[in-house]
């Protein structure tokens, strides 16, 4: 499976590194080469590859995107045709003063994505925690797998998606269909306030439980 990464920060970088460890073929899209973030990305994962953009997604079957949500449109746009067909997973969220919703709860960021590229497949997934979950998903001697909740509206693509979060080591959880992004991003909200804010460990999640 060729995966290609859209933004390659704390998520990102995680993110592209952890796949690249269980045998995934990832490629980071970015628009310098060179730049000191992409060096320090192939400091830590030298087997990841790096290409521009419209390169790395042309290549992939999947498309991770995790760059600051306010930069979506623009990274986004320029990419539309060459998204078409494509899955695109979801991992940001719109924060808006005072972590409230940034688009004030009347749209999730995944739907605005998904008006954005009809013709793509997007899910949302890997949202709901911070970073530090994302480079290590185990949690031994509690007998449950941590929950990753996702959400979209094309099936086939939930699928892929569900898989390779199996192949991470978490729980897949398809909560519905995009509709329920917004509520994703309103769990990513309380996970920040409980430990960016509050003080819980970033080792923080859930699992389910089900009878």
């Amino acid at each position: 499976m060729k995966i290609a990464f859209l933004g390659h920060g704390n998520v990102g970088g995680a993110l592209a590194h952890r796949m690249q460890q269980i045998g995934r073929d990832v490629t980071v899209g970015a628009g310098d080469l060179q730049s000191d973030s992409v060096k320090k990305l192939l400091a830590r994962s030298p087997a990841l590859k790096v290409a521009l953009p419209a390169d790395a997604v042309s290549r992939a079957e999947i498309v991770v995107l995790a760059t600051p949500f306010q930069a979506n449109i623009e990274v986004l746009t320029p990419l539309k045709t060459a998204l078409a067909g494509k899955i695109l997973i979801d991992c940001t969220n719109p924060v808006g003063p005072g972590l409230s919703h940034g688009l004030s709860s009347k749209q999730s960021g995944t739907e605005m994505i998904q008006q954005l590229l009809p013709a793509t497949r997007v899910v949302k997934a890997f949202s709901i925690y911070g970073f530090e979950n994302f480079e290590d998903s185990s949690f031994p001697g509690y007998g449950v797998k941590p929950v990753m909740m996702f959400c979209g509206n094309d099936q086939t693509a939930k699928a892929a998606v569900s898989e390779l979060l199996k192949q991470l080591g978490w729980e897949p959880l398809d909560v519905g269909g995009v509709e329920q992004a917004l509520h994703l991003e309103h769990m990513t909200l309380l996970w920040v306030r409980m430990v960016r804010m509050g003080g819980h460990s970033p080792r923080t999640v859930w699992a389910v439980l089900s009878r």
